[in-house]
């Protein structure tokens, strides 16, 4: 399946189940993806969250019934998946601008209407990457659960978190027990394979060197064996991570005709503080898998 055809089936199945509880998983199966990579590339795709767009969706609908039926505005409500007339009021207000006995009264209402995959002539630019097939190995970090992507959100919680490990010693305490012979910096590690309903672990760690830890905040954790898309990332951040990342998702997985994403870890190498540099690069290291 081309990614075109799964993104398409991934919006076909949500759409099909608008009236009842949409399982993320069953859409990101459709897409051939993760349900954390799906919900992530959604987003930087249409510039809303999955969970937005149903939302967005189903106040457009309801305001198409409430228009051309008779049907009860509670029966409306329990239809489009809200459990009180209240609560369905309260959404459809902030979304049209009206409330529901308004705009069955012939007031003005928003429509928003459904995705459809189109493809564009786009593209053009230039990404430094290599593929680099890397052995299990074990990393030193400090985690915390983060919101699950939804536009910049989950960028905002690890962007907070790097800035209270820098502030409270946490990195510095981290480099007693790095290595980094190998992978050239400070990581953040996302556990992307461990997404669940509110989130995903993130950890700001380091290759481990192995010797003994005394800090009980610190986990260590064993990466298995993954091959490897190393994209280069240049500017401040988080803006340039963004940006590449953004890149990543809408233009070099969809034109790859060998990888796709696999499942399980991402990785950011910081080779220094100085991120508010214009000039500085970084690394991100995306497990793949090869297309069959």
């Amino acid at each position: 399946m081309d990614w075109i055809t799964g993104i398409q089936r991934a919006i076909d199945y949500t759409e099909a189940h608008l009236a009842e509880e949409v399982d993320y998983e069953a859409a990101a199966r459709e897409a051939a993806s993760s349900p954390f990579h799906f919900q992530r590339m959604f987003s930087m795709l249409t510039g809303c969250t999955l969970g937005d767009y149903i939302r967005m969706r189903r106040l457009s609908l309801a305001a198409d019934e409430l228009i051309c039926t008779d049907h009860k505005i509670i029966d409306i409500a329990l239809n489009w998946g809200y459990d009180t007339p209240e609560s369905f009021s309260r959404a459809f207000t902030r979304f049209h601008g009206v409330t529901p006995s308004e705009a069955r009264r012939g007031g003005n209402v928003k429509s928003f209407s459904r995705l459809s995959v189109k493809l564009i002539l786009d593209g053009g630019n230039l990404m430094d990457y290599r593929i680099e097939k890397k052995d299990s190995f074990k990393v030193i970090c400090r985690k915390k659960q983060v919101n699950k992507p939804q536009g910049d959100t989950a960028t905002a919680d690890i962007s907070a978190f790097w800035n209270q490990c820098g502030a409270d010693g946490t990195v510095e305490r981290l480099c007693r027990y790095a290595s980094f012979d190998k992978l050239h910096g400070i990581l953040g590690i996302c556990f992307s394979g461990e997404l669940e309903n509110c989130g995903f672990p993130y950890g700001i760690g380091a290759e481990w060197n192995g010797q003994p830890v005394t800090d009980t905040d610190f986990d260590i954790v064993d990466i298995p064996a993954y091959t490897y898309a190393v994209f280069q990332c240049r500017g401040k951040m988080p803006d340039a991570f963004r940006e590449t990342y953004k890149k990543i998702c809408t233009e070099f997985f969809p034109q790859s005709s060998k990888y796709e994403y696999g499942s399980g870890i991402e990785l950011e190498v910081y080779p220094s503080a100085d991120v508010q540099n214009p000039d500085y690069t970084c690394e991100i290291w995306i497990a793949v898998n090869e297309k069959k």
